[in-house]
């Protein structure tokens, strides 16, 4: 701002926001605009563009939210034949419920907690009128919605379309933000040069792409990856089944399975290149250490979790190789937090349900703050945190910028899903990449399967299995 004569970068956001919402109408000329402005910057930029859209014919209308707008936007908007009226004003409800598009100017980034009044009421009219015709439109986020965490607090806007500026929010990446975001648009005001690192990083198919390992001509099963997967048993068999298949088709070279006779059954039909060991309770690190060579070690998809599980499981982690502990694993491990006492990387992959009964949080409290909550949960147990939901969050134990996946459908919410994606991720590490990198390809694929396999229908997890190929060609050809 400093280099820059005063309000350009506010003309730019402003000129941006406006090419938007005019892309967004079915015509500007007679549409009508009802602008909600606060008396921050981002108020401005909705009057500014107002004031582009009233040249162009659109009728607007800006709701004052604050006891002040402004100025220079106010002004623009009013000589541009827009007009200016108080929240209070009895015609608010009628101009909401009959607009064509709202504009969404109430707060900007430092917004904290819920919307208070008259913001709530606006907010609680504009859902009244998306539900009819109106397009909310957000302007950086949506009003309420916490900038750095994605946390809602109270009253808040939900969005047909959010346009932000300079930089991604962790809160337009991160659930309960991101679902009120809508499509999410970036606008480059050329902040870019002057930013530091971020705080939260959302991979694109290229960045997966770099990642993944590819086999070369000399290549063989070994050097393509040995993953140690201690999954199912007698009750469960197709947890075994799904994770060693999710493995299998995320490139690992061999998978050599360890669990009891009646899975091991099921998957030497379903995946007959798969090398079985017999668990033997009475004997976990034999029974671990015979297995043969891995590189890294999948451990808790329907292992159970009685005391013959718990035995298996600390065998695993007492090895010095990457592990990856899910589902059983995870009960097991709520139960024993000290077999977490390990220096080789560790990964685990709870949904809010299970990082409760780890860290003794509450389950709601997770969903409503999922960045916190995996930051905090991989500083205490000392792991990488890839935490499931309608978005994924990746923490890492070292504090460093969190990574968020977005790629997912909710008709992953079935039965064996998340047993697929440990098997992907478990994959990945035996392949080498570095836990964070693993943790965050494995969720991309994961939920590019699902989006593949569902296609707007129902799926079982065997379907997203059975798509990974198609994933995988698809970020390769990004």
């Amino acid at each position: 701002m400093a280099r820059l004569p005063d309000g350009a970068l506010m003309q730019r956001a402003a000129a941006g926001l406006a090419a938007t919402c005019a892309r967004t109408l079915d015509e500007v000329y007679g549409a009508r605009v009802v602008v909600l402005a606060g008396s921050g910057d981002n108020g401005g930029d909705a009057l500014f563009a107002g004031a582009r859209l009233a040249r162009r014919g659109a009728s607007v209308t800006a709701v004052q939210a604050a006891s002040r707008l402004h100025p220079a936007g106010a002004a623009e908007l009013c000589a541009a034949g827009g007009r200016v009226i108080a929240a209070a004003d009895q015609a608010v409800p009628g101009l909401l419920g009959r607009a064509d598009m709202i504009i969404d100017g109430l707060l900007g980034i430092g917004g904290r907690g819920g919307l208070r009044e008259p913001a709530a009421t606006l907010a609680r009219l504009a859902e009244q009128a998306r539900a009819g015709r109106a397009i909310v439109l957000a302007v950086d986020l949506p009003s309420g919605v916490a900038a750095d965490t994605g946390e809602v607090d109270g009253a808040a806007i939900t969005a047909d379309v959010t346009v932000t500026f300079g930089t991604w929010k962790p809160g337009l990446l991160i659930d309960p933000g991101a679902s009120r975001a809508g499509a999410a648009e970036l606008i480059d005001i050329g902040l870019g040069p002057y930013l530091g690192a971020p705080a939260a990083s959302a991979l694109q198919a290229a960045d997966i792409a770099a990642l993944l390992p590819r086999p070369v001509p000399e290549s063989d099963k070994y050097r393509r990856g040995v993953l140690g997967v201690l999954a199912g048993s007698e009750q469960y068999t197709g947890a075994a089944a799904l994770a060693t298949g999710g493995a299998i088709r995320s490139g690992a070279g061999m998978v050599r399975l360890v669990s009891a006779a009646p899975a091991l059954a099921v998957v030497r039909q379903a995946w007959p290149e798969a090398v079985l060991t017999l668990a033997d309770p009475a004997s976990p690190g034999d029974t671990v250490t015979g297995a043969g060579r891995v590189q890294a070690w999948l451990a808790g998809p329907g292992m159970g979790t009685g005391p013959d599980a718990a035995g298996l499981l600390a065998a695993v982690l007492r090895t010095d190789l990457p592990a990856l502990v899910d589902a059983d694993g995870l009960t097991v491990l709520a139960a024993h937090r000290e077999l977490l006492g390990r220096s080789a990387p560790t990964l685990i992959t709870p949904h809010a349900g299970e990082l409760a009964r780890l860290t003794g949080a509450d389950r709601a409290d997770i969903e409503a703050r999922r960045l916190e909550h995996a930051r905090a949960a991989a500083a205490e147990l000392g792991v990488t945190v890839l935490l499931k939901g309608s978005t994924t969050v990746i923490a890492g134990p070292d504090g460093g910028p969190v990574l968020v996946n977005a790629t997912g459908t909710s008709w992953l919410a079935t039965a064996g899903s998340g047993d697929v994606l440990s098997g992907i991720a478990g994959a990945l590490l035996a392949q080498g990449l570095p836990v964070m990198q693993a943790a965050a390809a494995a969720a991309y694929l994961h939920g590019l399967a699902g989006r593949l396999a569902a296609d707007g229908a129902p799926i079982g997890a065997a379907d997203v299995q059975a798509a990974l190929p198609a994933a995988f060609r698809t970020v390769q050809a990004a």
